[in-house]
């Protein structure tokens, strides 16, 4: 997907209702005030001495820095959040509301805005589960105010 076509996605998950379950959607989940939206997903890294993985972390960085500066242009310059505290409190029992809690296990951080027309909370993170999982330039749309 391209930087046009991610802008276009953000807007419609900025417009789209929110279910009132969790479920899948045809660009990631949704659930009760936030929709996810996998932007672009990239190879996993089962072989390799890592080097493969290094370059990849770097390109999706680059296109999350990419697609930031595009928002930042409607926004203003983003709030950078680390997750690493949600993560840390929810592994304490702390109960955190969706979508962070769930983010905090796979995104160190992200970059935050606070969309005026829609008054959402739109974000973009860098999702890796393990080492030799793939990389996901996430898209997140949210009515829950950061934690």
């Amino acid at each position: 997907m391209d930087i046009a076509e991610c802008l276009t996605l953000i807007e419609l998950l900025c417009a789209r209702e929110f279910p009132a379950v969790p479920g899948r959607t045809e660009h990631g989940e949704s659930g009760p005030g936030y929709h996810m939206a996998a932007l672009r997903t990239s190879e996993e890294f089962w072989e390799g001495d890592g080097g493969e993985r290094e370059e990849t972390e770097a390109q999706y960085e680059a296109e999350r820095d990419g697609l930031a500066e595009r928002l930042g242009e409607r926004w203003g310059v983003p709030r950078h959040f680390s997750l690493y505290s949600v993560f840390e409190r929810t592994m304490t029992g702390e109960e955190i509301a969706e979508p962070w809690a769930g983010l905090s296990g796979h995104v160190p951080d992200v970059l935050l805005w606070r969309a005026p027309e829609s008054d959402r909370w739109v974000a973009l993170g860098i999702s890796q589960w393990d080492k030799e999982l793939p990389f996901q330039l996430l898209g997140i749309v949210t009515e829950t105010d950061p934690p």
